[in-house]
């Protein structure tokens, strides 16, 4: 009930407002975002970058409305691609970013699938030109069909373009069946946002399991597998499967949100393994809070510790 009464929330403009305008907020929100600007994004990066993990950066914001602010998100990405390639984070994937369609158009009245088709080969060029790679997001479970449908047509000119499966959709199976095909980057998580009850799994049990359960076909595949999971169970899971499956530590690689078990991120690099850390920057970081607190109960007790020290 309280992981629904958040995701709801996640959409409500006026508790947006009233949080947004908390200001000690901010300080929980220090924790997961590395900033609002992309000189906060690199400077985050090279810290990551130098203790041995990978970044991929999300220039935070969803659901643009207006076809030139959605142009505009595409042109963040494209200068902060072509100043990863300046300061040497680009180069062997070590940096890359991650772009949500609604962002740049997806969801516009006028021609969206257009536009975001659009921005995001921008953006994908500008990653090619920075020598690393772009993953495109997934959103909540109407935007599934479109989202795959831009991935698949822009991977004729950009092979390397990554896409997400969540695993608390009841689909996701099937869709790891058809992704899971050399060349193909996946990044594999359990998902926040709600469906219905015929669209998604319900329990958390389902969804772990869902969740097991694509990674093994990803792990068999012939693709790239990148598993999203903070989870230490499905973490050792994934170990095993990599090994009965023949993968190399290089093969694939976790990956974690920012300022969620940095200690295990780290441990999981000193193993050998490949770690990416997805790092949030920007001012529009409500949504993305709110569903990192319906995701853990911990992050929500540390936010509401904070608002209550107001008093």
């Amino acid at each position: 009930m309280l992981r629904e009464a958040l995701l709801a929330l996640s959409a409500s403009n006026q508790a947006r407002a009233l949080i947004m305008a908390t200001p000690l907020t901010r300080g929980v929100v220090a924790r997961f975002v590395a900033g609002e600007t992309a000189d906060d994004a690199l400077a985050v990066s090279a810290q990551l970058i130098a203790d041995g993990r990978m970044v991929t950066i999300d220039f935070l914001g969803e659901d643009t409305t207006d076809p030139d602010q959605a142009a505009l998100v595409a042109d963040e990405y494209v200068r902060l691609l072509s100043r990863l390639s300046a300061e040497g984070l680009a180069s062997h994937g070590r940096a890359e970013v991650s772009v949500k369609p609604t962002a740049v158009g997806l969801g516009l009245a006028d021609h969206g699938y257009k536009r975001a088709l659009a921005n995001i080969a921008r953006v994908a060029a500008a990653a090619r030109n920075a020598g690393t790679t772009v993953t495109v997001d997934m959103e909540d479970n109407s935007r599934v069909e479109a989202t795959l449908r831009l991935v698949g047509e822009l991977r004729a000119d950009f092979p390397d373009l990554g896409c997400v499966i969540q695993s608390y959709l009841r689909r996701s199976a099937a869709d790891c069946r058809v992704l899971a095909v050399a060349g193909s980057r996946v990044r594999l998580c359990k998902g926040a946002y709600q469906a219905p009850e015929d669209v998604g799994l319900s329990s958390r049990d389902e969804v772990d399991r869902s969740y097991a359960r694509c990674m093994r076909i990803l792990l068999g595949g012939g693709g790239y597998p990148m598993l999203a999971t903070h989870d230490p169970r499905l973490i050792r899971i994934a170990g095993t499967a990599a090994g009965l499956a023949g993968r190399s530590p290089d093969s694939f690689e976790y990956q974690m949100l920012y300022g969620i078990r940095p200690a295990e991120q780290a441990r999981l690099a000193a193993s050998g393994a490949k770690v990416r850390v997805y790092l949030p920057y920007g001012s529009d970081w409500y949504g993305y809070l709110v569903r990192r607190l319906a995701e853990k109960p911990a992050n929500l007790a540390l936010f509401l510790r904070a608002l209550s020290s107001r008093h």
